[in-house]
């Protein structure tokens, strides 16, 4: 080979490569770098780690309570994770006996987070404790109003003793004269039936006294 082909395959290798490079370029403008074995470039991807939300959630929710877990005995419990500012548990309102779930509130969100992730599903006398956070926006806004009211119990049993004993008026008293014998007519009824020999003794009171008028006379001068 010449001199001047020599010259000339170098020339056609350079420009080979130049065109190479231009086509490389364009390609790969948008990577970050080129391998050094060659191939495609590639470009780095940042590892973008989610931010976590500030937790502001105070108010735990509790289930699962077992008998005789009670505000005491509550406040004894969960008072050694931090400050307690309010709890309530929920209550029949008639007969005051528990619902066997309640809200209690901490001063510090990370104390309420710490007691919902390691508190929950504790096993105690039996029950496994259902805790979980309640968030800031779902919080009733009466769910504190009857926090530091102590329910009293209705006593039915008083309650009926004085509807048994109140004072009745005439009609009032012969109304409830005539439910006793429908329902004793309906007992001798039924005894008659199942073929037993049994004779009832007369209710007392049954009939009463009809009610007097009084006629008034005014003297005319």
């Amino acid at each position: 080979m010449g001199a001047k082909e020599k010259k000339a395959a170098k020339k056609s290798l350079k420009k080979a490569s130049a065109q190479k490079a231009i086509v490389v370029s364009r390609e790969d403008k948008d990577v970050d770098f080129l391998p050094l074995e060659g191939g495609p470039g590639k470009k780095i991807v940042e590892s973008v780690k989610p931010v976590e939300p500030v937790n502001k959630s105070t108010v735990l929710y509790i289930g699962h309570i077992p008998h005789g877990f009670y505000e005491e005995q509550m406040e004894g419990f969960f008072k050694q994770f931090g400050t307690i500012k309010r709890l309530r548990i929920a209550r029949n309102r008639k007969t005051g006996k528990s619902k066997h779930y309640a809200f209690l509130e901490f001063t510090n969100p990370e104390v309420a987070k710490v007691v919902a992730d390691e508190m929950n599903n504790y096993l105690l006398f039996e029950h496994n404790l259902q805790i979980q956070l309640v968030p800031p926006e779902k919080v009733h806004p009466k769910l504190w109003n009857r926090v530091n009211r102590t329910l009293k119990p209705v006593n039915f049993a008083e309650v009926a003793r004085k509807r048994h004993n109140k004072e009745r008026t005439l009609q009032e008293h012969q109304k409830m004269v005539e439910g006793i014998l429908k329902r004793d007519e309906k007992r001798r009824k039924r005894i008659k039936e199942a073929g037993i020999e049994y004779e009832c003794p007369e209710l007392v009171g049954k009939i009463q006294p009809k009610a007097k008028k009084i006629k008034f006379t005014y003297d005319q001068e």
